[in-house]
């Protein structure tokens, strides 16, 4: 994770003592612009930029909103806004074009400051008519809307929130609703632009269907796929005919406590390479070294793959069109594998699946139910008190081996080995 980003706590204070006012001040300054200047008249849009930053995973469960634009304007060009870091993920999903995708680095202070203006400035050289601001009350992306100098921009707004101000800057507030899946909630932005502007708040339109759930399929030539077995191989050299099961035991920084216990890990790993068919692939950033290592130091077998490190993004895509089994926390890599043929079970906790599941019918989450959860919500930035993640703890070894079990069983009769 970039240097910037490596406390998220920090990053909040600073949304906080520097986003609030920010905000408040271009409020102001848009009502003193409204009251002075004759008002614009709607017209369709001809130039989108959807703002997605910091969560990789978002560009998955945002697809069914581009495919709702590019069905409703299929003449309008589509620009992405994200951090330099997650871009990959944006051309990898097929949002948008190469050309389209605007990036700020944020690897120093310097780099980001420095891409913050150039964004600005490039955004109004393209005369951006329409903002779709996808994060939940991020006030970095609601200014980032309004200094495009877009007539049309569409966010959610806290209304009778508190705690959670983000100025009135965008033309089309969306009432966020804590009952619908992401997906769901982003597709509802995008619908958005199409109800009366009289309409208070927004989003006053009936739930999407399952079937606008269109997610692209991200397959793998064979030079990719031979490309992933000759890395393995070179840990493994008998993997090829081997059941693999990816093994994801991270979570991005800014919310650590989604985390299944390294422990439990290690002692599944242990177990399903108890089974010789079975081969276990860990993967992760090269940043995650220290938790693929706890695992391999305790399990004893050849059979165990450590790719930390080693993959791109789009080399996790190719590994999961090969292999049958993800197992993950609720984080990036489990929303990519929606896009493959993979099954995933992915843990939640601290976070719901009814919100964040992957947008796969292969995919099993495990959820403990418990009271407290979930106790991160786009209400409170997704910040969490919780020390001790018991919800995730409740789940145990022996209930994952058994969900793996029937998960590959089942494979075996759909596709004979």
């Amino acid at each position: 994770m970039p240097a910037l980003f490596m406390n998220p706590d920090r990053l909040r204070r600073i949304d906080a003592w520097i986003g609030v006012p920010a905000c408040f001040i271009l409020t102001v300054a848009d009502r003193v612009r409204r009251l002075v200047s004759r008002p614009t008249q709607p017209a369709p849009p001809r130039q989108i930029l959807l703002i997605e930053l910091a969560e990789m995973g978002t560009t998955v469960l945002a697809a069914p909103a581009v495919h709702r634009l590019r069905s409703r304007y299929p003449s309008c060009t589509i620009s992405f806004l994200v951090f330099k870091h997650i871009a990959d993920s944006v051309h990898i999903v097929g949002l948008t074009s190469t050309d389209q995708v605007l990036t700020i680095d944020v690897s120093s202070v310097t780099s980001f400051v420095r891409d913050t203006w150039r964004v600005i400035r490039l955004m109004r050289e393209r005369g951006i008519d329409t903002v779709i601001n996808l994060e939940m009350f991020a006030r970095f992306s609601t200014i980032l809307s309004y200094l495009t100098g877009a007539r049309t921009r569409v966010g959610f707004h806290p209304f009778t929130q508190s705690g959670i101000y983000v100025g009135h800057l965008f033309t089309h507030p969306v009432l966020y609703s804590p009952h619908l899946h992401t997906w769901q909630s982003l597709l509802t932005l995008v619908n958005a632009l199409e109800e009366p502007a009289s309409d208070v708040p927004f989003g006053k339109l009936p739930t999407p269907a399952t079937d606008e759930c269109v997610v692209p399929t991200v397959t793998s030539d064979r030079q990719a796929q031979e490309t992933i077995w000759s890395m393995m191989a070179e840990r493994y050299p008998d993997v090829r005919g081997k059941r693999l099961v990816v093994i994801n035991p991270n979570a991005s920084k800014l919310i650590e406590i989604r985390k299944w216990p390294l422990d439990r890990y290690a002692a599944l790993v242990q177990r399903l390479l108890e089974r010789p068919e079975i081969v276990c692939v860990i993967t992760g950033i090269a940043s995650e070294h220290e938790d693929a290592q706890y695992i391999v130091e305790r399990v004893t077998s050849d059979r165990l793959v450590n790719l930390v490190g080693r993959t791109t993004l789009r080399q996790l895509i190719d590994l999961f069109n090969v292999a049958e089994l993800l197992v993950s926390n609720d984080s990036g890599p489990a929303h990519f594998a929606a896009l493959t043929p993979i099954h995933t079970l992915v843990f939640f906790g601290p976070e719901t699946p009814a919100l964040y599941k992957p947008l796969s019918a292969r995919c099993t989450a495990l959820y403990s139910h418990y009271a407290c959860s979930p106790c991160v919500s786009a209400y409170n930035q997704r910040r969490s008190p919780c020390t001790d993640n018991r919800c995730l703890q409740a789940i145990s070894v022996d209930e994952v081996y058994g969900a793996i079990g029937r998960i590959l069983d089942e494979r075996t009769r759909v596709i004979p080995y």
